[in-house]
């Protein structure tokens, strides 16, 4: 039995030609995979480097066009309340802030651009007011030096902790000022007392006078700011907008970063030099005048916004242009092509050529200027 089931197994035939993976095979299909392996990843390293330059470039839209949009913005605004009094413009402004406090110096101006040497971000400084509406206040007694109140026409419109600007006639920076006072409370209808120390604010120090030695004769005028809004404009070391304004509650300064990779920032004044109402000359030369604020009608100004991928590549061999057209004669435009550009340097950044750039310029009229008449 036991021999009788051993005799009826088989052995299993072998296949004929059976064999394994030669050497040569192996080595070719390792060498096809490389290649295809190389292939797969220059285009996904490709596709990634695309992929970095489009979200790139596309932050460095977003961001440039929000900052043109703020800065067009405020410059629309600067002005207001402000300028109603032309003869106004330019004055001196001095402050002082409480009982010995800091001083302050500004100008009567909707906007002053400080240059910046060699190409470096210019710096915009704005001036409004908070208050709706500013009606200049006529001064009808003399005030002296160290008097405690002025007594006007009229006080509709005026409010206790109202920051006030007193404006002389044929006002001058050396002797004939303008000053900035906190009207402390009103008596009657016509008189705003401003009350030495720091129940101003921003009043004069108790038997000393921020105020001109002849004081506000009559005919002066107040100009009413509501609180003064003073903001100021630049490029930050990290190379954002900046925006710096103003706190009149304490005479501090609060400082934000707006928006990233902005790397310049350069403006211009729009001057009506013939008196024909349209902008003729755009130049970086802040007036000194009535006469020269006065022709100051618009601002100009042109952002350079970088996007923020490094790219192992020079994809940048030159600074960007700033194209200012051929309809009004800039400050040191010169000839591209057909047209007038201004170079905006770029060239003090570490490794400058390896990243991209874009160009956001607007022309902004300073409208409350416009508005307020010859």
């Amino acid at each position: 039995m036991r021999h009788a089931m051993a005799s009826s197994r088989s052995p299993i035939p072998r296949r004929a030609g059976q064999r394994g993976v030669s050497l040569v095979e192996l080595m070719v299909g390792v060498v096809l995979g490389l290649v295809v392996t190389l292939v797969v990843a220059q285009v996904m390293s490709f596709a990634e480097k695309q992929k970095r330059v489009t979200t790139g470039g596309s932050d460095a839209q977003v961001n440039g066009a929000l900052a043109l949009y703020t800065l067009q913005r405020e410059l629309q605004m600067a002005g207001y309340g402000l300028t109603a009094d032309r003869e106004a413009l330019g004055c001196a402004i001095k402050a002082r802030f409480g009982n010995g406090g800091t001083s302050f110096s500004w100008s009567l101006a909707p906007v002053i651009i400080t240059d910046g040497s060699n190409g470096a971000p210019d710096q915009i400084d704005i001036l409004s007011a908070s208050r709706p509406f500013s009606v200049p206040l006529l001064v009808t007694v003399d005030h002296a030096r160290t008097g405690d109140r002025f007594v006007v026409r009229s006080g509709i419109g005026a409010s206790e902790g109202d920051m006030m600007i007193a404006v002389p006639q044929g006002h001058d920076p050396v002797t004939n000022w303008c000053t900035a006072f906190t009207v402390s409370s009103l008596a009657g209808t016509n008189q705003l007392v401003h009350a030495s120390g720091t129940s101003g604010p921003w009043n004069q120090d108790a038997g000393s006078s921020i105020m001109p030695a002849t004081g506000y004769p009559a005919g002066s005028s107040l100009v009413n700011a509501g609180q003064l809004i003073n903001r100021s404009f630049g490029i930050s070391a990290a190379q954002a907008l900046r925006q710096r304004t103003l706190n009149t509650a304490t005479a501090a300064t609060d400082e934000q970063e707006l928006f990233p990779q902005i790397v310049n920032l350069q403006a211009m004044y729009g001057k009506d030099t013939n008196g024909d109402g349209v902008v003729d000359s755009y130049d970086n030369t802040t007036p000194t005048t009535n006469a020269g604020w006065r022709q100051v009608l618009a601002v100009r100004l042109a952002l350079v916004a970088r996007s923020a991928s490094y790219d192992k590549n020079e994809v940048t061999t030159a600074a960007p242009l700033w194209d200012v057209g051929t309809s009004a004669s800039v400050a040191g435009a010169s000839a591209c092509g057909s047209s007038q550009c201004l170079t905006l340097k770029v060239d003090a950044l570490a490794d400058w050529k390896h990243y991209r750039y874009t160009v956001f310029d607007v022309v902004a009229p300073l409208r409350n200027v416009v508005w307020s008449g010859a």
